[in-house]
C-alpha cells in the first residue's frame, strides 16, 4: 500500500520549509545541551569547600542527563533529514557558566545553572509551541526534555534560597 504525502506529516516533501525550521530549532537546542555539558563538567570538578559537595554531586548527574538530551536532539535532527553539526560550527554563549574567580564561590555556579536552565526552558517552550500541530514527535520529545530542565532549575533555586537565607548569596 502506498503512503500518501499527507500521512507523512513533517517528513512530506510539502513540509520541507517547516521541517528545516524545526531542524534549526533542534540544532540550537543541541548546541545549548553540548555547551551545558562542558560547563557542568567544569562546574562539577572545579569547586572547593565543604559546601560544594552537594552541588558537585548534582552537577555530575546533570552532565549525563544533559548529554542524553544532546543525543536526543541529534537523533531527531537526523530523523528529519538534517545533518548534526560538527565542532567547527560551535559558538560558545554561556558566559554566565564560566568558572568563578574563587573556586569556593558556589553561589556563582548555582546562579549560572539557574540561568542555563532558564534559557533552555525558554527555548524548549518555543519548540513545543512551534511544533504544535506540525511535528508531534518532536513536540513530545521536547516536552520530556523540558520537564527535566524545569526540575533542574527548581532544584538549583532551592540551593540558592538556602544561601540567601544564610545571607551568603
Amino acid at each position: 500500500m502506498a503512503t500518501t504525502k499527507t500521512s507523512q506529516g513533517i517528513l512530506a516533501d510539502s513540509q520541507s520549509e517547516a521541517r528545516e525550521h524545526v531542524i534549526e530549532l533542534l540544532t540550537k537546542g543541541y548546541w545549548m545541551e553540548v555547551e551545558t555539558v562542558m560547563s557542568y563538567l567544569a562546574a562539577s570538578v572545579n569547586p572547593d569547600g565543604v559546601r560544594a559537595r552537594e552541588i558537585v554531586e548534582s552537577l555530575e548527574q546533570d552532565v549525563d542527563e544533559e548529554l542524553g538530551h544532546a543525543r536526543q536532539f541529534a537523533a531527531r535532527i537526523k530523523e528529519l533529514y538534517g545533518v548534526v553539526p560538527g565542532s567547527k560550527d560551535f559558538t560558545a554563549e554561556q558566559t554566565f557558566l564560566q568558572p568563578p574567580d574563587q573556586q569556593t564561590d558556589i553561589v556563582h555556579i548555582i546562579r549560572g545553572v539557574i540561568e542555563a536552565e532558564s534559557g533552555a526552558i525558554e527555548h524548549y517552550t518555543r519548540i513545543v509551541e512551534e511544533t504544535d500541530g506540525v511535528d508531534p514527535v518532536t513536540q513530545d520529545m521536547v516536552i520530556d526534555i523540558l520537564r527535566d530542565e524545569q526540575g533542574h532549575r527548581r532544584l538549583f533555586e532551592g540551593y540558592l534560597r538556602e544561601f540567601e537565607v544564610e545571607g551568603t548569596a
